[in-house]
């Protein structure tokens, strides 16, 4: 599990056959070139397999503390030295700490291989030796360490990304698809058809305002913020058509100090917080609706009184969970929602300006 730990990367299993194929590979070298040189001559096809398999469980030891040992170092160099603030001193502090591990490792091992079965050479000069090989083998061991989890994290980033993108295209398809939502327009409609020959001037009022909500959209749908300036502006349009709608069952309060004004927050925040006021509430002179909009503690407050509609069925919360999306792509903090003393609540987090 501890392995597992510190090799968040590189899938364990593949890191085992890479360890084992390794050994294996390495073992065969050895033993082909001992033969060939006369150094160690094998007897038969036997002696070959035990000799391969004796050499093979010692590589895979002495590989699986060497790969451990360079996860280590890998994990210990991201933070000290990363490669894009301090490659000199990273390769530098790499290839020192590789060649001591496998020196260390390579001393353990040839130990411990001598002491089931001694060497007819001098101890010395096997463990001059294997130490040798090892630093030399261990070098590549790192560098393909260090370029399979540049490729998986490369990988990965280009994975991520992409549904990054999916999924602000998703949220961006769906707050314009809430802003032309059929009912909002008809409603809209309805109330401009009454206007018209009714009050005129209220008519063209409306008019301008219907076309502010919409020139506001189509604007910052490509934008991942807004300020809460602009954000206060659209709102102020938005309930201006919702009153003409309801009339003095639909009453709000704005309290933002002028230090909050150039704060940040995504667009149509407040659209979505609005729009489920009026949908999920009762309005009418017996349950008038009342909005109230104050900064408090780096966010901007949204309450409303609650009264909900009977025949509303189950909230889908679409919404709300896309505008958690959309704080999530911008910042660390996400909106809050809740019912307190009979009122519903949105807090929404203000972004400091850089």
């Amino acid at each position: 599990m501890r392995f597992k730990k510190i090799n968040q990367t590189i899938p364990f299993s593949r890191l085992i056959w890479f360890i084992v194929g390794l050994a294996v590979a390495i073992q065969l070298i050895i033993i082909t070139y001992n033969h060939l040189s006369g150094y160690f001559v094998l007897e038969d096809f036997r002696h070959f397999l035990l000799r391969l398999l004796r050499g093979t469980l010692l590589s895979t030891m002495a590989g699986l503390m060497i790969v451990y040992g360079n996860l280590l170092v890998i994990a210990l160099m991201n933070k000290l030295a990363s490669w894009s603030e301090k490659p000199l001193v990273r390769i530098s502090l790499q290839l020192i700490c590789t060649v001591l591990l496998a020196a260390v490792v390579s001393v353990g091992i040839t130990s411990f291989a001598h002491y089931i079965k001694p060497y007819r050479e001098g101890f010395s000069d096997v463990v001059l030796t294997n130490a040798l090989i090892y630093a030399v083998v261990n070098i590549v061991i790192m560098t393909v360490l260090e370029a399979w989890i540049y490729f998986i994290e490369g990988k990965q980033a280009r994975s991520e990304a992409q549904k990054l993108r999916e999924e602000l295209s998703q949220i961006k398809f769906e707050v314009l698809k809430s802003q032309i939502n059929p009912h909002f327009m008809f409603n809209s409609l309805n109330v401009l058809s009454g206007l018209i020959s009714r009050d005129r001037d209220k008519a063209q009022d409306f008019i301008d305002e219907f076309s502010h909500v919409y020139r506001y959209v189509l604007e910052m749908i490509e934008q991942p913020v807004s300020t809460l300036s602009r954000e206060l502006d659209f709102m102020r349009s938005y309930l201006f058509l919702q009153q003409i709608r309801y009339g003095e069952c639909l009453t709000y309060s704005v309290n933002i100090p002028g230090g909050y004004l150039d704060k940040l927050l995504p667009p149509l925040s407040l659209q979505v917080v609005l729009e489920n006021a009026v949908k999920h509430n009762v309005v009418n002179d017996a349950n008038p609706l009342h909005i109230d909009i104050k900064a408090s503690d780096e966010s901007l407050v949204v309450s409303n009184t609650l009264k909900p509609k009977m025949s509303m069925g189950k909230s889908t919360g679409v919404g709300l969970k896309n505008l958690e999306k959309r704080y999530a792509l911008v910042g660390s903090k996400l909106p809050v929602f809740y019912v307190d003393s009979n009122h519903y609540i949105a807090r929404l987090p203000l972004i400091e300006t850089n």
